[in-house]
């Protein structure tokens, strides 16, 4: 038996993704009759069906589903096969696929980016802000190298190592925190105006949790789903907000004030799957990004 080739796997996974052979052939930029044929000789060469075309959408038999299954593992391991190929040690070029949190992005991502550059001008990076669980779905499909997050239960297959300790503050503008006792008393916020992440950040979730068990209510007048939006409106007026301390002491318009009791800590970490090829760009950027916390005084991960 003829083994397939890498165009049929492709092929097939376009199909079963899209349920239908129009978009999947619009995807590949391939005409529909030339798919159909395609899979129809990919089916042939195993003896078995392995879509169901009788519905109003395409599915995948049991047979396809076992099969793409393996399908999707080959694609991966071949893409990261080439990587390895391409991988050049000296780090003269490479490059680095790196998923964060968003709240990262404001304080870690840039100095970090710079360190890279300073150190390896000839790697690249692509990066991708997007939730934990987006990051952690990208890290098990091979569609990122590293991924910075927070510690936590994570599917398996993936692997979790300590940076350092996030803290977070109330915060606000310079000349308005120093008129605030420090630290503030939790239930002192029933006086405050605040502008906080809205409830797509996780961060959101950690801060609601903490007024809740402490019974505080403060007014909640600004939600965005930007941490730079929020610097700008607490910068601009006398609303306060909730940011990781480490993020004010990098904004000189912005002042962390401690709450007490204080909110909780949360351990940052580096992500990657388990068993993956570690190109020579991640394992520097891994190493990098441990010297660069350890410059910057960030507290240590428990």
């Amino acid at each position: 038996m003829a083994a397939p080739e890498l165009r049929h796997l492709r092929y097939l996974l376009a199909v079963a993704e899209h349920g239908s052979f129009t978009r999947a052939a619009e995807e590949l930029h391939i005409s529909q009759p030339t798919l159909s044929q395609q899979i129809r000789q990919l089916e042939r060469t195993l003896g078995v069906q392995l879509l169901d075309r009788t519905g109003r959408t395409v599915r995948l038999t049991d047979a396809g589903a076992v099969y793409t299954d393996h399908a999707r593992r080959a694609l991966r391991d071949l893409a990261a096969a080439e990587r390895a190929v391409h991988d050049v040690q000296d780090l003269s070029r490479g490059h680095l696929r790196l998923g964060v949190t968003p709240t990262f992005t404001a304080y870690l991502v840039g100095p970090l980016t710079a360190e890279l550059h300073a150190r390896h001008p000839g790697v690249g990076l692509t990066l991708t802000e997007t939730t934990q669980d987006r990051i952690e779905a990208a890290l098990l499909a091979d569609d990122l190298d590293l991924g910075i997050a927070f510690a936590g239960t994570h599917p398996p297959g993936l692997t979790a190592t300590a940076l350092f300790t996030e803290t977070l503050s109330l915060v606000t503008g310079t000349s308005r925190a120093r008129t605030l006792p420090d630290p503030l008393p939790v239930h002192a916020l029933k006086d405050e105006q605040l502008a906080l992440l809205s409830g797509d950040f996780a961060t959101r979730a950690h801060i609601d949790g903490y007024f809740a068990r402490h019974r505080a209510a403060p007014r909640i007048t600004v939600e965005a789903n930007s941490v730079q939006a929020l610097t700008e409106i607490v910068r601009r007026t006398g609303l306060a907000t909730v940011l990781p301390d480490a993020l004010a002491h990098d904004h000189p318009h912005l002042a962390p004030v401690p709450l007490d009791p204080p909110l909780p800590t949360r351990t940052v970490t580096l992500l990657h799957r388990e068993g993956a090829y570690r190109s020579a760009a991640a394992r520097a950027f891994t190493r990098l990004t441990r010297d660069l916390v350890h410059a910057r005084g960030y507290p240590p991960a428990p």
